[in-house]
């Protein structure tokens, strides 16, 4: 038979546990709010990614460092530029991927240098232009133009190019060049993000234009300056995306905080990445700006301001 103490005992147990259960949800709870109120703009290297749908249905994540995504934004738009089928950005970047890993390198096998690794003694030109990623990336199209690369695979359209001494090593990138080809030609929508951190330097608007413009050429309309804006009018879908995305791959180098197309924002200040929540990626324009959206045929980016 237990005694009174004892059963007094087993009585109090119970609030006890439930007053602790309680603390340790409340504690959970103010971690998780302040995770996701706080964030990491930045968690681990600035990174822009691309999700691509495979066959069977499910999903690859694509991810290139912003150094890296901003040279897929310039050699992709040489091939908007020049109206070439949208497969030359594909091999364009499966390439540039094998030889530098899309950072422009001053070294190489013996006097190879540059994103596509091109080499002065065999013609591509001197060093210091070939260090020039817009001149490298003119003249790996030049070389793409002589062939029919759209009947070729990936592998044999960049060897026939580039000569290299281990060609079948092209094909490994294949995946990641169709899924930022795809998005940076402007093909699928709304599709890179880039998780970055706050800005070190105000952004220039006019900087920021004139390279928008040197980019994409009389592939689409000429931009303009409206304060910490550019604006580029009426570009049509599937030219404004691949603009679009190409002011999110270059929003490290030219300090962008915001780019708006078709409806939808990407926020640079929004994608913060915690243990329970993703960036969000784009959004809802009308969402993002509740004071009234920006044109939805215009792509509108906004340059840092501080």
């Amino acid at each position: 038979m237990s005694s009174p103490a004892r059963g007094r005992l087993g009585s109090l147990r119970l609030p006890l546990f439930v007053l602790l259960l309680a603390g340790a949800l409340l504690a959970a709870g103010v971690l998780v709010a302040v995770e996701l109120r706080a964030g990491r703009p930045s968690a681990g290297e600035p990174r822009c990614v691309v999700r691509s749908t495979e066959a069977d249905g499910g999903s690859t994540r694509h991810t290139l460092s912003a150094e890296q995504a901003s040279h897929a934004a310039l050699i992709t738009a040489e091939a908007v530029a020049r109206g070439t089928d949208p497969y030359a950005a594909v091999v364009a970047l499966a390439t540039a991927m094998q030889e530098s890993q899309l950072v422009n390198i001053d070294y190489g096998d013996r006097d190879s240098v540059g994103l596509f690794q091109q080499r002065p003694s065999q013609g591509w030109g001197t060093a210091a232009q070939i260090m020039d990623p817009a001149y490298a990336t003119a003249a790996f199209y030049d070389g793409l133009a002589e062939l029919d690369y759209t009947t070729m695979s990936v592998t044999d359209a960049a060897q026939a190019v580039q000569r290299s001494a281990h060609p079948e090593a092209y094909a490994r990138h294949e995946g990641l060049a169709r899924a930022f080809a795809g998005s940076l030609t402007g093909a699928t929508e709304g599709s890179l993000n880039c998780v970055l951190g706050d800005p070190e330097s105000p952004g220039d608007p006019e900087r920021a234009a004139r390279a928008l413009a040197a980019a994409f050429g009389a592939a689409a309309p000429a931009p303009r300056t409206d304060g910490t804006r550019v604006v580029m009018p009426a570009p049509g879908e599937r030219t404004g995306w691949a603009v679009a995305h190409w002011a999110v791959a270059q929003a490290e180098a030219l300090g962008v905080a915001e780019v708006s197309f078709d409806g939808r924002s990407w926020i640079r200040a929004d994608q913060r990445t915690t243990r329970f929540a993703p960036a969000p990626g784009w959004v809802a324009a009308g969402e993002a700006h509740p004071e009234g959206a920006p044109p939805a045929g215009d792509v509108v980016i906004v340059l840092a301001s501080r």
